[in-house]
């Protein structure tokens, strides 16, 4: 299972080695999405991990208990297939490869899979056709 959270960061935790523990002592691949991290400030970072269900929620409580906060990430981007032309413009701006074209067809495909919801696509449609959609 996979599961995207953001977690903010106290300045006096930004020191700390995280990842490594998550690593060690949950056996859960990290995939680190976006951050920003100032050694000293405090930070945020958005962040994707991949493992069972149980390891991933005790992951969950020991960041909670180590001072820093962390929410699932409960956004999607919703993409208006039928009416989309297959222009590309969001493809450029896509940076986690969830959006492509390629041969033979030159159509679009949306990975949901892969996007970090980064809203770039939103911006970059001129149709306007991607959206953002709240689950619960």
């Amino acid at each position: 299972m996979t599961r995207k959270f953001v977690i903010k960061f106290p300045a006096e935790q930004t020191g700390d080695s995280l990842t490594y523990n998550l690593i060690k002592k949950f056996d859960i691949r990290i995939n680190i999405l976006k951050a920003d991290i100032d050694a000293g400030r405090s930070g945020t970072l958005l962040i994707e991990l991949n493992a069972e269900e149980e390891k991933i929620q005790a992951a969950v409580d020991y960041i909670s208990s180590q001072g820093m906060d962390i929410s699932p990430v409960e956004t999607k981007i919703k993409l208006e297939a039928e009416k989309c032309i297959s222009c590309g413009a969001c493809t450029s701006s896509c940076l986690s490869g969830a959006l492509s074209i390629s041969a033979p067809d030159w159509n679009l495909r949306f990975e949901p899979e892969k996007c970090i919801v980064c809203k770039l696509c939103l911006k970059a449609c001129p149709l306007q056709l991607f959206k953002i959609e709240f689950s619960e």
